[in-house]
């Protein structure tokens, strides 16, 4: 492990032993100011230095959101343990899994973006952990972020107090913010800065595919892997700011208030209880949503859009979905699958490095609910043991698979490596996407 305490941004901190031998596990990390009092819907701040050895065993508090009411489908499958830590303003925490028995090693870095509809979720939930992926020689972070009303509330006043005129994308600027706490920190856990993975699932993915079309997070990463929610004008395309901005104050009046001065005088506690459930995939271009805008900073436009015009640098790219994905949703997961084709056809027009692409298949034993959305977590972060589901050898040997899949590609930019199923990348004449399944096979 590690020699500690390690010197960071901020001040000392000292982790933990994984279970794993040679892991050590930074957890609770802040990477800004609390977003609390004065500084709720502002762009994150700089960390507040602590004195002494901070200790790093446990993750931070979570960004105050909505959960799934006890006995639903995903509050059964994720989120069933107990949360000791809670939630509260003064969330913006990410956590690290490293390998590294030296700060000089400079490994490949995967950061995580969890998903939740931005309105929910937290880089320390119950699939996630890093220390199979960390087997395998890379470093992993997970982060928290703002969701729902906290981390994507546009209004006049909000933009009139900003120094960019902007309001509304609190939650990307986080997922900015810890970037750059990467490209400044990661070197001391043995991490390297020139080769950092963006990951994320369903609005993880939407969240990467922003980060990858907003001109502000340029050079902070250097490959991408989108799972369930990117693609070419997939399940949400961004509303502009003006829209946004004109939904502010029926928010803000749905809480009783009349203005963002009394919205601050709100605990956490009442923000979340009050807020509007807003749908991602809303056909109304005017509705309210949580959720990144076109804001002239963050966004210059539609992060779809971006990518049509040839914004983004040529990074390598892993895209894909479940073969169950929002099929509850009429349409929905026809139209994923289309917006991930059309990202790969988009890279071959624009003679840019060939996407890689998947599909998982596997039907989870223990019900009837298929390869469904989020289904393939618990096989990217090698946590089958933590879940109830009655998974075979088959399933922990996909895993293994999938963790190899993913770690490679952190690497060097291409999942394949000895011992594993060829994975083509994606051309007009082959349309190739991997199977994944406890049965496997390349092709489509």
């Amino acid at each position: 492990m590690l020699k500690q305490p390690i010197r960071i941004e901020g001040g000392q901190v000292a982790g933990v032993p994984g279970t794993r031998p040679g892991i050590a596990v930074f957890k609770g990390l802040p990477y800004a100011a609390p977003p609390a009092g004065d500084l709720r819907w502002r762009a994150p701040r700089p960390v507040v230095p602590w004195k002494g050895v901070r200790p790093a065993g446990e993750f931070g508090r979570r960004a105050p959101q909505w959960t799934p009411p006890p006995g639903t489908f995903y509050q059964k499958e994720f989120q069933y343990a107990p949360d000791p830590m809670g939630m509260t303003d003064d969330c913006l925490f990410l956590n690290v899994w490293t390998p590294a028995q030296d700060a000089s090693e400079r490994l490949p870095v995967m950061f995580w973006i969890h998903g939740g509809a931005f309105l929910g979720g937290h880089g320390g939930e119950i699939e996630f952990d890093g220390e199979a992926l960390a087997s395998r020689g890379v470093l992993l972070v997970t982060i928290n972020y703002r969701v729902g009303v906290l981390g994507f509330l546009a209004h006049p006043e909000l933009s009139a107090e900003s120094e960019t005129g902007t309001s509304g994308n609190y939650g990307i600027l986080d997922q900015i913010a810890a970037l750059r706490w990467v490209r400044d920190n990661i070197a001391a856990f043995g991490g390297d800065a020139s080769n950092v993975t963006v990951f994320g699932q369903s609005a993880g993915a939407m969240s990467v595919q922003t980060l990858v079309a907003s001109p502000l997070a340029r050079g902070l990463f250097h490959r991408a892997i989108l799972q369930s929610g990117g693609g070419i004008h997939a399940l949400h395309d961004n509303q502009s700011l003006a829209v946004a901005e004109r939904n502010g104050p029926h928010v803000v009046a749905g809480y009783g208030v009349a203005s963002i001065a009394e919205m601050r005088t709100l605990s956490a506690r009442e923000i979340v209880d009050s807020a509007p459930r807003p749908e991602l995939d809303s056909k109304d271009p005017g509705a309210i949503q949580m959720a990144p805008n076109v804001d002239g900073h963050v966004l210059l436009e539609d992060a779809s859009e971006a990518i049509l015009h040839g914004a983004p640098r040529d990074i390598p790219l892993l895209i894909g979905l479940t073969s169950d994905d929002f099929v509850e949703g009429p349409g929905m997961h026809e139209r994923l699958e289309r917006a991930v084709f059309a990202w790969a056809e988009l890279q071959l027009q624009q003679k840019r490095i060939p996407a890689r692409l998947y599909r998982f298949e596997r039907r989870l034993p223990g019900d009837d609910a298929g390869a469904f959305h989020s289904s393939e977590l618990w096989y990217v972060f090698g946590t089958l043991d933590r879940c109830w589901r009655p998974f075979t050898d088959g399933d922990r040997e996909l895993s293994e698979r999938m963790v190899s899949y993913w770690a490679n590609f952190a690497r060097t930019g291409d999942p394949n490596g000895p011992g594993l199923p060829e994975w083509p990348a994606y051309t007009g004449a082959s349309r190739a996407m991997m199977r994944l399944d406890v049965r496997e096979e390349a092709g489509r």
